[in-house]
Parts: structure tokens; C-alpha cells; sequence
């Protein structure tokens, strides 16, 4: 189970005027509704661009607890008028494929990269003293030089949304060091759960697997042997709302990790056991993969533990289990 509601550290979402940019995706509206059912007053912002994973039942049930703009976060002006006023800034807009972002790295550029530093100019003109919590990603690291992989591994990334990504976070920590604007940014590993994107491999693998096994179809497994750790969707959640409330967070990045490391076969194994029933086949990677993959990957993430007091607290095994159940009963919203 996440955090209890009634956590003391939560209080101060009650009544706080918050912003979701990609408040509409998968992370983003499972952050959403939790803080609508806290008390807050939760504004989305999504362009709804069919590729990137925004969709409008994922608000199922809280249409009236939450606001919805569609809009665009590379527009500054319209920017500008929904940030006033906002305490909270939760930052999960951009682009997550990594072969999109290798077939069009312009685009990739301007929704990771360029946008980013719109929508802090916006911040810092106004509203200043707002909290921000920027979505990082482990794809930044690149191919492991050691594991468990902590926050002073070198930045390595081996396609263009990592770089990007990389400088949308240093774009955060410098507006926190040169402005005083009180950004944090998570690099978050595979995150997994209920609304998660799963027509397409943009968002993650394990959407596609979970697609299969419901279909009663094949997946197939590359390689098999690579080493991974998961992070429940809310477990994820309850590290973005930590890390707004923790003033030792301002400034600093962090590591977001799970609490398990296996290997894709033991996730696939997993994932069947999970469906009680399923079949998959082991492959080699293909090639246009294989050059942007980054092998085995597990996080170091007691800093972040340490200073938000937060734990990963879904096993793998449950959170398949929640996965499925959720996509068992709404697959055709996603498909």
C-alpha cells in the first residue's frame, strides 16, 4: 500500500493549489487523483498528442476533483497564466520514446530540452516561490560503469531523449541555484501500473507484455538476462509528493529505485505467474535497439530514502497483480 493519507506530511496538499504538466499520463493523472482525494486544488496541463501517452480516462471518476487544460507546455504565454498563483509544480511532461526520439530528435529537443527551460523562464516571472518536482529518468546514466548505480555515476546517455532529459534536469537545478526556485529532480527507473501506456512500446516494455498476456498472445523477451528494478506507480507517486514536502529536497537530485532486482526472464516468469496464464519467447535484441540499449541497470537510491524518509512498499509480485486486475477490466480505453 502507499503512504496513509492521514500522514502528517501530507497536510500541507489540503487546500494547496497545484500543477500537473502530463497530467494526463500515466504517472501524472495517478499523481493527480491522489491529490485531488488529499484535498488539493489540482489543475492538469496535457497536450493530448496522440504519441505521448495522455488519456482522458485516466481521470475516470475525478472529472469534477480535478481541472483539465489541453494545451501545449512550449507555449510561455499560456504558460505564464496557469502557473500564477500555484504552490506546487509537478513536472511530467515530455517525450518518453527513445526511438522517437532518435527518428525525430528536433522534436525531442523542443518538448524535453527547450520546453523546459520555457516553463522555468515562466516559473521565475511568475511565480517564483513555487515547488517544483521535475521527472528525471535513469536513462541519463547510459550504460552502467558500476551497479547499483548511484547519484554520482557519470551522465553517459546513449540516445537523444537522454540528453535531452539531462538538460531539461540541469535546467532545474540551475534555476534553483541562480533563482531560488525551490526544484528537486527524481530519476526515476521502470515504472510500472494501472494506466500505464500499453498499444506501444513508447512508454515501456512492460505495457506490451501486459497487453499480450491479456490477449492471450505471445511477447517476446530480448536478450532475458539484463538486470532491472521496478517501481509500483504509486510508490512513484509517493515519492514526488516526499519530495514536495521536504525542504532538504530543494536543489538536488536523486535516485528512485524499487526494492527488487531481477532479470527480464524472472520479470516475464513474473508477469505469467501473475496472469496464471501465458507464454513468451526469448530473442535477440533487434538491431535498432540494441545500440541504444544500456544492459543491466539497478539503482542506489538511500539518499533519497534517507532524506524524504520514503520506501518503495508494492512488491513486484502485487503490483502485477494490481496491474492486471486494472487492465483486465479497462483494456479497450487503452488500446
Amino acid at each position: 500500500m502507499s503512504i496513509p493519507d492521514n500522514d502528517r506530511r501530507l497536510d500541507v496538499f489540503r487546500g494547496a493549489r497545484v500543477l500537473i504538466t502530463g497530467g494526463l499520463g500515466f504517472i501524472g493523472s495517478t499523481l493527480a487523483r491522489r491529490l485531488a482525494t488529499l484535498g488539493a486544488d489540482v489543475l492538469i496541463v496535457d497536450s493530448l498528442i496522440p504519441e505521448y501517452g495522455g488519456n482522458l480516462f485516466n481521470i475516470a471518476g475525478f472529472e469534477d476533483r480535478v481541472s483539465v487544460n489541453i494545451s501545449d507546455i512550449r507555449d510561455i504565454y499560456g504558460l505564464k497564466h496557469l502557473l500564477k498563483g500555484r504552490q506546487y509544480l509537478f513536472n511530467l511532461a515530455g517525450q518518453t520514446s527513445h526511438l522517437d526520439s532518435m527518428a525525430e530528435p528536433v522534436i525531442d529537443l523542443e518538448i524535453n530540452c527547450r520546453a523546459q527551460l520555457t516553463l522555468l523562464e515562466a516559473c521565475r516571472q511568475v511565480a517564483p516561490d513555487i515547488k517544483i518536482v521535475f521527472a528525471s529518468t535513469r536513462q541519463i546514466y547510459g550504460r552502467p560503469a558500476y551497479l547499483p548505480v548511484d547519484e554520482r555515476h557519470p551522465l553517459h546517455p546513449v540516445d537523444v531523449n537522454g540528453v535531452n532529459k539531462m538538460a531539461g534536469e540541469a535546467y532545474h537545478i540551475l534555476y534553483h541555484e541562480v533563482y531560488g526556485i525551490r526544484a528537486c529532480a527524481l530519476r526515476l527507473t521502470n515504472t510500472y501500473g494501472p494506466r500505464m501506456r500499453i498499444k506501444d512500446a513508447r512508454q515501456t516494455f512492460v505495457g506490451i507484455w501486459v497487453r499480450a498476456v491479456l490477449e492471450g498472445k505471445p511477447f517476446e523477451v530480448w536478450g532475458g538476462d539484463q538486470l532491472r528494478d521496478f517501481t509500483y506507480v504509486d510508490d512513484a507517486v509517493d515519492a514526488f509528493l516526499l519530495a514536495a514536502t521536504t525542504d532538504a529536497a530543494a536543489g538536488r537530485v536523486f535516485n528512485v529505485g524499487g526494492e527488487e532486482v531481477v532479470s527480464l526472464r524472472e520479470l516475464a516468469d513474473a508477469l505469467v505467474a501473475a496472469n496464471g496464464s501465458g507464454r513468451y519467447v526469448v530473442r535477440e535484441f533487434p538491431a535498432e535497439r540494441k545500440r541504444i540499449d544500456i544492459g543491466d541497470y539497478y539503482a542506489a537510491d538511500s539518499l533519497f530514502r534517507e532524506t524524504v524518509q520514503w520506501r518503495a512498499r508494492v512488491p513486484l509480485a502485487e503490483g502485477l497483480q494490481r496491474t492486471l486486475a486494472f487492465f483486465r477490466e479497462n483494456l479497450e480505453r487503452y488500446l
